[in-house]
């Protein structure tokens, strides 16, 4: 089951002494649409790793960063509900979709890459 927050993904790779230091670029991290718009955002990243998870999340207003969806490298697109991704491994680039767009979707939203693999030698 996946981490249900940032700060539990950052925990484990800190006690694991996992190595974190790859790139992650985001064009846009808010997201704000009409109502029942689909909203897209964009990811790209750098790594090395030949098995890794790329997660996204989103910011509450509180800063409470709370899991939405995760795409591990070696399997089909994920969808989870409303939230589903676009994921092109050749290119590095993993988009978030959120379909039929709702108020409360309004926010920062950021993606992060790990490699759970590496960590748990």
């Amino acid at each position: 089951m996946p981490p249900r927050s940032l700060l539990c993904v950052l925990v484990v790779l800190a006690l694991s002494g996992c190595n974190v230091a790859q790139k992650v670029t985001q064009v846009q991290s808010t997201a704000s649409r009409q109502e029942g718009e689909d909203i897209t955002l964009d990811c790209s990243y750098e790594t090395s790793y030949v098995v890794y998870y790329l997660f996204w999340y989103k910011q509450l207003l509180s800063g409470e960063m709370v899991f939405l969806i995760h795409q591990i490298s070696s399997t089909a697109e994920e969808r989870s509900g409303r939230y589903s991704v676009v994921f092109q491994q050749s290119l590095k680039s993993i988009s978030l979709v959120i379909s039929a767009s709702q108020p409360e979707d309004s926010g920062k939203y950021f993606c992060a890459l790990s490699e759970l693999t590496q960590c748990l030698k």
